[in-house]
């Protein structure tokens, strides 16, 4: 079975489940007169209602790639996420509402037996169906349904608390429900805004896995001709949809006629492998250059006195047109990247002042 219909076979099996709780609970909720059982109704509509934008956005997600969207569409699966989010927080300001009403009105319904065998039904549905989300979405890296296991473990929390509410109800003639579903609801809410912010990250641009970019590199660098793999670039378009760029070190003595057939490879073994589209640049590697030795030499020494610079590659000196080019990493908090750069180009000119020097300030995108 295909990943996007799984999806929709596990976001049907919610909407079965999500009805026939409705239906169960709207029933027996206002036989008793219970505003929590009815609001808990309520909340497993908004749940159904999840699982159908869950099929929409994955509908949509799967469409392939056209002129104005070359990347595909997969990430229309975050945006999923997010809608199902804002359902969340909806759901938990609705049950802090009805909770107040429910204080104020000081109400009290009347439940029986068939109260609790609907609940505890009601319970045992929403762990199997969140648990159930929870595992296909890790199995086939899925927001959407992540988030839609979650609210499902929470609404077989809010159920639980219902449940307690009307064994207190029974036993002691005391109405906590409105109490008890005014605290659910923020829990609820606070969990809604943790996945509204996880789907904003998502789109924004987060920084890649780091057991994805150091396996790669480990890839790429198990290549014979390859001295080194920087520059590592993923850019996610949805889940398991990634496009990326990697910069090789070979020696400078390489010809193309060797470098089209290893950039191939390592192409064809990323793909393979991680499922990632990956471009190679290349970086020539100073070998027999001695005076390129020397000043590399005291470029490592120098930088012992930047704390902040991470890393230090693609270093090459022209001897044709006398420049020295490399490119340094700074840590993110460093603030004065732009004077301490040019701070190493001017010891270097002191140092060695016959030749020019460029250095490229990069950025630490990947592990």
């Amino acid at each position: 079975m295909t990943r996007e219909k799984k999806i929709i076979q596990t976001s049907i099996i919610g909407i079965a489940g999500n009805f026939l709780l409705v239906a169960g609970k709207a029933f027996v909720g206002f036989l008793a007169g219970s505003i929590a059982i009815i609001t808990d109704a309520l909340n497993n509509l908004t749940d159904a209602l999840s699982s159908l934008i869950t099929i929409i956005g994955t509908k949509l997600a799967g469409k392939k790639p056209d002129k104005k969207h070359p990347y595909g569409h997969g990430r229309v699966e975050y945006l999923t996420s997010m809608v199902i989010s804002i359902i969340i927080i909806v759901a938990g300001v609705a049950a802090i509402y009805e909770s107040i009403k429910s204080i104020i009105d000081q109400s009290a319904p009347k439940h029986d037996i068939y109260s609790i065998i609907i609940v505890s039904i009601a319970i045992v549905i929403k762990i199997f169906l969140g648990l159930y989300f929870r595992f296909v979405a890790k199995k086939i890296g899925s927001d959407a349904l992540k988030a839609s296991g979650t609210d499902a473990l929470l609404d077989s929390l809010l159920s639980a608390s219902t449940l307690v509410a009307i064994i207190v109800s029974m036993i002691w003639n005391v109405n906590i429900e409105g109490y008890l579903g005014i605290a659910i609801g923020l829990f609820i809410i606070r969990t809604g805004i943790e996945i509204l912010r996880e789907g904003l990250s998502a789109i924004i641009g987060e920084r890649a896995d780091s057991e994805i970019t150091n396996g790669i590199k480990e890839l790429v660098c198990s290549f014979e001709e390859v001295k080194g793999a920087y520059d590592l670039i993923l850019n996610n378009y949805g889940p398991n949809k990634s496009i990326g760029s990697i910069h090789i070190e070979v020696r400078d003595d390489i010809t193309a006629k060797e470098i089209h057939p290893l950039t191939r490879a390592i192409s064809a073994a990323a793909y393979v492998k991680y499922g990632v589209i990956l471009t190679v640049g290349i970086y020539a590697k100073n070998e027999s250059n001695e005076k390129a030795k020397e000043i590399k030499d005291y470029l490592v020494a120098l930088l012992k006195e930047y704390p902040n610079v991470e890393q230090m590659h693609g270093f090459y000196v022209d001897e044709t047109i006398r420049i020295v080019s490399f490119d340094l990493i700074f840590n993110f908090k460093d603030e004065q990247r732009e004077k301490q750069v040019e701070e190493i180009k001017n010891k270097l000119k002191e140092a060695y002042p016959e030749y020019e020097y460029v250095v490229v300030l990069d950025t630490d995108f990947s592990d």
